[in-house]
């Protein structure tokens, strides 16, 4: 499969902190993807329209796997645990960075939705995934799922065979390509997130 080649951050507006996290997790994102590319190229049978069961075989199946996230997915330094407790609600993927690992609050999410196409997962792409983020929790300054360092990640499970770019233009938030039906960003009032798109429709 075709690698990603997304574009350069243009970071020129943020501060050194914010440009260090923002490549940072961008690297994160492609090397995750990596992951995807040996499921597909393992040929690998996915649980069908099953978004935890993807998610399981990505995570436990690859990215957790040593000699995997090492050797393959130049994923070091990291720990990445599933379903963890936030506020009222659930993340998918939290991850840890090794120099944040003693600072239990600071940490990236990636939430993770699947999308046919149709508008019920169009709809829970939004509303039960970019709005985890942007939508306050007890206070104006605090939301559902936390954006510590302003950046976190969602990646969007492709379960049907359609135009990725065309479905992406359909969902009620605007999401701004980075690479064409793979990877895309979203701007909000205190985060951005990195879109990630994983084709599982064959």
């Amino acid at each position: 499969m075709e690698e990603v080649n997304y574009l350069p951050v243009d970071a020129s507006t943020f501060d050194t902190s914010a440009i260090n996290y923002e490549l940072e997790f961008v690297d994160l994102m492609y090397n995750i993807y990596k992951c995807y590319q040996l499921i597909i190229s393992d040929s690998v049978v996915v649980p069908k329209n099953d978004e935890n069961g993807i998610r399981d075989i990505l995570l436990l199946d690859y990215i957790n796997k040593k000699e995997i996230r090492h050797n393959l997915c130049s994923i070091k330094g990291y720990r990445f645990d599933k379903e963890v407790d936030v506020n009222d609600g659930r993340v998918d993927i939290k991850i840890i960075t090794a120099i944040d690992f003693e600072e239990f609050e600071e940490f990236y999410v990636i939430e993770c939705k699947r999308l046919d196409g149709y508008s019920k997962l169009n709809t829970a792409y939004v509303n039960d995934g970019i709005k985890r983020f942007t939508t306050p929790y007890k206070s104006p300054l605090k939301y559902y799922y936390p954006s510590n360092y302003g950046i976190n990640g969602m990646i969007g499970f492709i379960v049907k065979t359609i135009n990725i770019d065309s479905n992406i233009k359909k969902l009620k938030e605007k999401l701004i390509p980075i690479k064409k039906d793979v990877f895309y960003e979203s701007n909000h009032k205190d985060v951005k997130l990195f879109h990630l798109m994983m084709d599982f429709s064959n």
